[in-house]
């Protein structure tokens, strides 16, 4: 079974920086795109970045600058290194993981081309 376990959220003042990480477990990730998301309350489900086989990312405009993903094949952990955080980022970041599509170059930022997701970890940042 294919699982997805994000950890390192929790709670930080505004400006500062945390490193959230994902750990694949059931299936390597070195070929696939690797993507974080989040969810603020009432909100929809946004991409934050991705990171593809070769090691390519892509990020939503409003993080470019300040977050930062890398990934460790050999661990099969990818990160989101995250600073000058906002409160307004207060959210459930999720990595997700798209496991149908081989060595796909594009990284998609629509949460429906990712088919394997986490439980999501919980990131407030106050002010």
């Amino acid at each position: 079974q294919v699982q997805l376990v994000e950890s390192g959220g929790g709670l930080v003042q505004a400006g500062g920086s945390l490193r959230l990480s994902c750990a694949a477990s059931g299936r390597t990730f070195r070929d696939y795109t690797m993507g974080w998301f989040r969810q603020a309350p009432g909100k929809e489900r946004e991409f934050v970045g991705g990171s593809n086989w070769s090691g390519s990312t892509d990020y939503a405009d409003s993080v470019k600058g300040r977050f930062t993903i890398s990934r460790d094949n050999a661990k099969n952990t990818v990160y989101l290194q995250m600073s000058s955080l906002k409160p307004e980022e207060t959210a459930v970041y999720y990595c997700a993981a798209d496991f149908n599509t081989y060595q796909r170059v594009l990284i998609e930022h629509q949460p429906r081309s990712y088919d394997t997701w986490g439980q999501g970890t919980r990131v407030t940042v106050s002010s």
